[in-house]
């Protein structure tokens, strides 16, 4: 691909030129081999792949998000200052959010405003834990390690939420399928079948009368059936997924499954650990960052515990390590490594190595989970599918014992 650079050598002369790379990122990388600082890249043939019109959603995804600031990172990296980081990126797209929120930003940093400020002003895409981080890392002036870092958390969660959508692709279509089937056997199939056992005359076991009512029932009322059975999924999803009430009481739910309950807690102490351990390698005060971590976990029981640390124990002069180990919630293998990492003045890295291990465990979790889904639902399946078909098959039979 055919770009058109921009740049600046070290005695401050202007050089442009035209350069074939494959991407942005190798022009850059080539300019920094020539000591040359990048002022403006632009694409002189512009042809994007499916994967690069993804930035161009109605709203900006996970892998936006990364794209966004891994690239600023990467220009602050080899020198290029942040207006002109800014311009670089913009010239690359036509038009969409990234577009915009670039825009917005360049506006507000002309304007004195803060670079944090954009992102703080969007928190539909940007949660408080990336605000917060570039907040420190522009505070201490370390911008550049700090949008890197924010990267790498931004493609570990990518990565986290790929590995539990994958793991439940086959349980969930399964789901779906039985649902469905059922559906139209009880709907349209039964109905049929239940006209000629009751045109015979003859006496229907209790369950063969259930079944065929409630196949009768949805057949005659389809036309409010079927809207309620598109609707009251989506109603859960949002109630459960948007709503904080809906959250706390799936969390709950999730809490008397024993396997997600272990799956759910362990995705929340991995988020516990790398957000606290990349607030506190930004700089920020340790209580300032329990509180921004707690309002990222995503369980509530660890939130509460999390913000009673941070506005209880901490400011009442507790250690680290004792706060901790007040809130029995946490294992205590957590609170131990943390009382050892607070003496030896590592716990950054204790938390850092908590986030690994807790990635391992949800891998195993999932894999559990999984092995357990599938034959559960094959079993329902049958079970459901099985009694339909007894609850057809008897009348059948005993209407063929009458001749």
């Amino acid at each position: 691909m055919l770009f058109h650079y921009l740049a600046q050598d070290l005695m401050g002369r202007i050089k442009e030129g035209n350069i074939n790379q494959p991407n942005t990122k190798a022009v850059l990388e080539y300019l920094t081999t020539q000591k040359l600082k990048p002022l403006s890249v632009k694409p002189l043939i512009l042809k994007k792949s499916g994967k690069e019109f993804a930035i161009f959603k109605k709203t900006l995804s996970l892998a936006d998000q990364v794209f966004l600031t891994k690239y600023l990172a990467l220009m602050l990296k080899v020198g290029t200052d942040l207006f002109s980081a800014i311009d670089i990126l913009i010239q690359d797209f036509e038009s969409g959010p990234a577009r915009r929120f670039l825009f917005e930003t360049r506006t507000n940093l002309e304007q004195g405003k803060p670079f944090w400020n954009t992102f703080a002003n969007h928190p539909e895409y940007f949660s408080s834990v990336i605000t917060n981080l570039i907040k420190a890392g522009e505070t201490s002036g370390n911008l550049e390690a700090t949008l890197n870092q924010v990267s790498i958390n931004l493609e570990r969660d990518r990565n986290l939420q790929t590995k539990v959508k994958s793991s439940l692709v086959y349980p969930v279509i399964l789901l779906i399928t039985s649902v469905v089937m059922v559906f139209f056997l009880v709907t349209f199939a039964v109905p049929k079948l239940g006209d000629m056992f009751l045109s015979t005359g003859q006496t229907l076991p209790t369950f063969t009368k259930i079944v065929l009512s409630t196949g009768m029932f949805l057949n005659r009322n389809l036309f409010i059936v079927f809207p309620l059975i598109i609707v009251i999924p989506i109603g859960l999803f949002y109630y459960f997924r948007k709503t904080q009430k809906g959250k706390e009481r799936f969390a709950s739910l999730m809490e008397k499954i024993p396997v997600a309950s272990d799956l759910v807690e362990k995705m929340a102490l991995e988020r516990f650990a790398s957000v606290l351990s990349s607030l506190i390698k930004a700089g920020m005060p340790i209580i300032q960052a329990i509180e921004v971590t707690a309002g990222a976990v995503g369980h509530p029981k660890y939130q509460s515990a999390l913000i009673r640390i941070a506005k209880e124990h901490l400011t009442q002069g507790i250690s680290m390590g004792n706060s901790f180990k007040k809130e029995t919630i946490f294992p205590a293998v957590v609170s131990n490594l943390l009382a050892i990492g607070e003496k030896a003045g590592h716990t950054e890295e204790i938390l850092k190595t908590l986030s690994v291990f807790y990635e391992t465990e949800i891998d195993a979790a999932l894999k559990t989970l999984v092995s357990l889904l599938e034959p559960l639902l094959l079993m329902f399946l049958g079970v459901i599918i099985g009694g339909i078909a007894l609850s057809l098959i008897v009348p059948v039979y005993q209407l063929v014992g009458q001749f």
